[in-house]
């Protein structure tokens, strides 16, 4: 077995529980308002004026002088002598002569590396080797999470890719997960493969409606779902988050335990087929309609590909292979890409399962075991974000911590805006107005929707840090 597929061995058995978690298996009351409350738009600093720091409070140092045009002969043939024994045995000393090619594009060759073949000679090699193309210090490397510091580094000073970057990246990648390799098909696709990295499971590629596990391990969507009404949902505690969808009159509320295992929900509600995916690092649950695609008689199948993008999953359409910016709704390769396809989005309330069916009565509720006989644990994840992002996501925008819950809106003339859950809520029940940019919030089963002239417009929480990376010119509203 090749050294990169024992090293993705190892890490996967740190994953075990997880892994054998999923093997077995980010309208109601309108408050009245009676004073209006200041409103602060605030834009984002300009960072030439601001120290970037990454999502721990680390300063991120000055960036390396950045070389243009192809890649020296020297540095072509450092990198293939690494690349020609990816699939046997790679020799540190080969990676060291990568760090002494003058290039720092190639730092992205040698995070991609350190992302597979932690704890070991190249991967020590390798942070040496990116200290010396970029001219940092990344200190202890046991005590410093090097890889995270790494990607942060070039994720904010936003490096260049070098020459032949992609091809690169598949030739690697791929020896890990061969269901990744139609990703790297479209030369015309959108996919900034820099900020693309391995998420530490495999790609989901089952059939709709599968419920075998993935062979070599992944997060299984959840297809269909059997519901019950509320009144047999009280298997479900009345303080349990759950992230819930009102759609043509019909409701239907998804356990947040269950979508931590699951992270994708393909369902239908109120005859329309939606794609949920929940993106447990960015604390981000959206809902996408995937029915009525132009050019596509059957509704799209989203799945979880075991990818990430600046910490947000990366998922793709089941039939055409095409990838999304998950964030956004967008399709990046594909045909659906060659189509323009940009998924619409519909309302997402977090909310707790007491406030929500005492809002909705006629809601349902996903059936406790999510019709796959599974024992789905109270809190699959432990806490294990409660200190900020775990994967890399660049500089970060200081305006709030980077974990605050904000709700993300489109407003209607196009600009994304953020209100912090917390305070746009006590000013709501206070009987105050939370407005910005022609979009008005209200409560709504507990949590919070968001409106524009009238009309409900979708809207989901998310941790901050998330939101601001994928709109960095959001405003803030502030109370």
């Amino acid at each position: 077995m090749c050294a990169i597929l024992a090293t993705l061995t190892l890490m996967l058995l740190r994953l075990a529980i997880v892994v054998a978690l999923v093997a077995t298996a980010c309208s109601g009351d309108t408050a009245t308002t009676t004073s209006a409350a200041p409103t602060t738009l605030t834009p984002k600093p300009t960072t030439t004026l601001v120290t970037l720091v990454d999502s721990r409070g680390g300063e991120i140092p000055p960036p390396p002088d950045v070389p243009t045009g192809p890649l020296s002969e020297s540095a072509v043939e450092a990198v293939e002598v690494v690349w020609r024994s990816l699939d046997t045995n790679v020799d540190p000393e080969a990676i060291g002569a990568i760090g002494f090619t003058e290039d720092a594009r190639l730092s992205w060759l040698l995070v991609d590396l350190v992302r597979f073949l932690q704890r070991t000679a190249v991967w020590r090699e390798s942070v040496n080797a990116f200290n010396r193309l970029t001219g940092t210090d990344l200190g202890s490397l046991f005590a410093d999470r090097p890889w995270n510091k790494m990607s942060d580094y070039l994720i904010a000073w936003d490096v260049p890719e070098p020459p032949g970057y992609v091809d690169y990246k598949r030739r690697l990648y791929t020896l890990v997960e061969p269901g990744w390799a139609p990703f790297f098909d479209d030369p015309n696709g959108e996919l900034d493969w820099r900020l693309v990295t391995w998420g530490g499971v495999l790609i989901d590629n089952r059939e709709l409606g599968d419920l075998e596990p993935c062979p070599r391990g992944c997060i299984p969507a959840l297809d269909d779902p059997p519901a019950t009404d509320a009144t047999r949902g009280d298997w479900y505690p009345d303080d349990g988050i759950v992230f819930a969808v009102e759609l043509n009159g019909e409701a239907r509320a998804y356990p947040k335990n269950m979508m931590e295992v699951h992270e994708m929900v393909n369902d239908t509600i109120g005859g329309r087929r939606i794609g949920m995916p929940y993106c447990t690092l960015c604390g981000a649950a959206q809902a996408f309609l995937t029915d009525e695609v132009p050019g596509y008689p059957e509704p799209l199948v989203l799945r979880t590909s075991g990818l990430l993008s600046r910490s947000n999953k990366v998922m793709y359409d089941l039939s055409s292979k095409s990838v999304f910016d998950t964030f956004l709704g967008v399709a990046l390769t594909g045909p659906l890409h060659d189509a323009g396809l940009v998924l619409e989005q519909v309302p997402v309330v977090t909310t707790t399962w007491g406030e929500w069916k005492t809002a909705y009565p006629e809601t349902t509720i996903v059936v406790e075991d999510g019709g796959r006989d599974i024992d789905y644990p109270d809190d699959p994840l432990g806490g294990r974000d409660d200190d900020g992002p775990i994967f890399p996501v660049g500089d970060v925008d200081p305006r709030l911590p980077v974990q605050e819950q904000i709700l993300g809106v489109i407003s209607p003339d196009g600009s994304p805006l953020a209100f912090p859950v917390a305070a746009a809520k006590e000013a709501l029940e206070a009987g105050d107005v939370v407005a910005l940019g022609g979009v008005q919030l209200r409560l709504d089963g507990g949590g919070v929707a968001a409106n524009a002239g009238g009309q409900e417009i979708a809207s989901h929480q998310a941790f901050w840090f998330a939101w601001s990376q994928f709109y960095s010119d959001s405003l803030l509203w502030e109370p």
